[in-house]
Formats: C-alpha cells, structure tokens, sequence
C-alpha cells in the first residue's frame, strides 16, 4: 500500500486544517482499526480505502485493510442484492440467502477480534458481524455506500438482521438511512487531490493518452467514466449523444471498466458495444481499474462530463470531474444531487432529452462551462476532499469510542 502524508496537503486547504486534523487524532488516542470489503480493486470503496488507510496511519491510527474471499456465484449473489436494494426487480430465491451465510462464515477468520474498531464496507461482508462478541470491547460500525432510499423489502430486511447488530451505520445521505435501533451517522465521500487519478498534468500528458487511444484533440469531447453498469445507463448516453449530434460536432467517450465483485460488466459491455456500432465518433475503452493517469487525462481533455446514473451512491466520478474544472451535466439522483447546483456547478438532468440539451447548450456556450467548471472546483475544495473527509472520520470515531449517554445518536458529518 502506498504512503501518504497529511502534511502534502497543507498547500490545498491550509497549515491550520492539517493542524486541527492532528489534535483530534490526538484525542482519539493509541486505537487499532480494521477496513474490511469485498475488492481491493474497481469502484469507489476501494478508491477510497487505498487513501484512506495511509491517511489513518499517518495520524497515529493502526489501521489495516482486509479484503473477503468469496466464489464466482457469491458475488453474483451480492450483485443481484446490490440490484436489489437500489429498486430494481431482482430474482431472489432462499438459496441466495443460504450462500450468503455460508461465506460470511468462511470469512470468520479474517476478523481481527482485538481491534478497537471493525468497519465492514457495504452489504457483501455484513455476515462478519457474527465474530462480534458480546460485551466486547470492539466497536463495530458498517459503512454503507449506496442508496437504500427504495431497497427491495425481502433483501433490506434480510440483511437488516445483520445490521442491527453493529453498533453505528454510516450512509452518504440522510435520505438513504433507514429506522435502525443502532446509533445512524451519515458522512458523505471525498477524493484524493494528488492522486494519480486527480493530480495536475501536463498539458503534453493529456495529449500522449488521447494519441494512445485514437481520439481527436480538435473534436469537442463528451465523456462519461463508469463502471459498465446498468445502473450507470451507458446506453442512455449513447442515446444523449445520438440527439446532440445532430446539431454539433463531437465526439463520445464511455470509459471505464469492471469491479471483482461486479460480475455483470462483460455483458453490459457488449450490450454498449452493440449499440455504438451505428454512432459515428464514439469511443468505448474497456480500462483496467489501474487506468488512474488515463481517466484524469480524459477528464481534463473533455469539454463536457455527463453521468447519467439511475441510481447513485454519492458518484464520486461527479467530484473528480468537477475538481477538474469541468461542467458536469448528471441525472438528478443520488448524491450527484448534492454535488451539482442546478445552473452553478453544473446542470441536474431527468431524461434522455434534457441531457441532450444540457450537453448542447454547454458546448455552444464555452464561456459558461468555463463559469460553471471554476464553481465546480471551488465546491470541491470546500466540501470534497480527503482532508475533510478524513476529519469527518475522527470525530466519528471519537463519537461512536464516548457515546452520548442515554438515547439513540444521529450525527451528520459533512463540511
């Protein structure tokens, strides 16, 4: 894992910041943690705790990442709740449930039953919290990443038994909590500023990847960065596309790749790949999830970046682009919602055809992306990067170590 020093950061967001960060793990004292998901590589939880465990070290936290074991069919399985939980219709039979367990026991093992903290990321380890042990002194607190506001009511109720167990639950949104008898905080994501991924780069840097990949630096670039994902509608951007095209000349990007525990994404892919077959100037580049200097490169070669999410988490492609200083057109859902302000930092869209028109009317008004980016990047600063997201964390901790006495906690972490 590589290192990462707190105090690199001081030239973004100041010696004071760094400062008040230092004193609160100060307070939190000598204290062990333990980050346990499903993927060490491919989407954002992994993204995040690739920073985010360094950062904690840096601070004096002993933490550590551990990452769960499981077969082809159980991560079908957690793919088909995660489906599940976020609204759709998903087939799901009692063997699913059987499977769950018995790989949640398989990972027994992992647990280090003499940390001060366990935080289990997301539904697929949930079946971990059975090594809690009663009266102990580990502080157990799942943190959930995606959008619970309309789960299916066989599979949230399945895993809420397991849920309930913890003692905190962390969400995004206060829209995406649930009624739980545990204490609820909700802590919105962030990105790593000087990671390969978001780093300043040469102009010469942007140019070498687009000559890599074929794509023409004249021609305006419209990108989405995804998984290939149904829930991501790469197809609806295709279709967003098709409509902006008969008016401008432009080129599309859909650029991504797949998770380990995501076993869908071949078959979205081909699906994508089928129905760009008739569109002039599209570009799909399947990436591995290494990809970090490429995907910064595109973002700061494109002239307008669109996610057109059905569901989302916080959507963290969203904050990268806008660090970028590029105008973002996103479905109003999920977190995108609490990123982009409506005609500031970018523009919330509900159709196909209002995203059309978004994209077109940016790339016919270069001055207002241009407004609309430097918004952006301003909001990001402020709100959205791993310094204040890794303070957020300590004061939860310290929260969830010296509990209010007496009633259930709800705190809201969040710049």
């Amino acid at each position: 894992m590589k290192t990462i020093r707190l105090d690199e950061y001081a030239p973004l967001v100041g010696a004071e910041e760094i400062a008040e960060i230092r004193a609160l793990a100060a307070c939190l004292g000598s204290v062990s943690l333990q980050h346990i998901n499903s993927t060490s590589q491919g989407g954002g939880v992994a993204e995040i705790l690739s920073w985010l465990v360094p950062l904690m070290q840096d601070v004096g936290i002993d933490a550590r990442w551990t990452v769960i074991e499981g077969s082809a069919e159980f991560f079908e399985v957690t793919k088909a709740f995660h489906n599940a939980l976020h609204g759709m219709s998903v087939e799901i039979t009692p063997e699913m449930f059987a499977l769950f367990r018995e790989v949640g026991e398989q990972n027994l093992r992992k647990v280090d039953g003499q940390a001060d903290f366990i935080v289990v990321h997301d539904p697929q380890p949930l079946g971990l919290i059975a090594a809690k042990r009663q009266g102990g002194a580990t502080k157990w607190i799942w943190r959930c990443h995606i959008d619970l506001s309309e789960a299916d009511l066989r599979v949230w109720g399945f895993l809420r038994t397991y849920v309930e167990r913890f003692d905190a639950a962390v969400f995004h949104l206060p829209e995406y909590a649930k009624e739980l008898p545990i204490d609820q905080f909700i802590l919105p994501p962030a990105i790593d500023p000087l990671s390969e991924k978001n780093r300043e780069l040469d102009p010469s840097e942007v140019q070498a990847v687009l000559e890599r990949f074929g794509i023409d630096p004249e021609k305006p670039i419209v990108l989405q960065v995804s998984r290939f994902d149904r829930l991501k509608d790469p197809v609806g951007v295709l279709e967003a596309f098709r409509l902006v095209r008969r008016s401008h000349e432009c080129q599309l990007i859909l650029a991504g790749g797949s998770a380990a525990d995501d076993p869908e994404g071949a078959q979205v892919l081909a699906e994508v790949r089928e129905r760009a077959e008739k569109l002039p100037d599209v570009h799909i580049l399947d990436l591995p999830p290494t990809s970090h200097r490429e995907i910064n490169a595109l973002q700061r070669a494109a002239a307008v970046v669109v996610q057109k999410s059905i569901r989302e988490g916080f959507g963290l492609v969203v904050t990268e682009a806008m660090w970028k200083g590029k105008p973002v057109v996103g479905s109003a859902v999920g977190g995108i919602r609490r990123q982009i302000i409506h005609g500031v930092t970018g523009f919330l869209a509900h159709t196909v055809e209002g995203t059309a028109f978004r994209i077109r009317q940016l790339l016919s008004h270069p001055e207002l992306a241009a407004q609309m980016g430097w918004a952006a990047r301003e909001y990001v600063r402020t709100n959205f990067l791993l310094t204040q997201y890794l303070k957020n964390w300590l004061l939860l901790l310290l929260t969830v170590k010296h509990p209010w006495r007496g009633s259930k906690q709800w705190a809201v972490f969040a710049a």
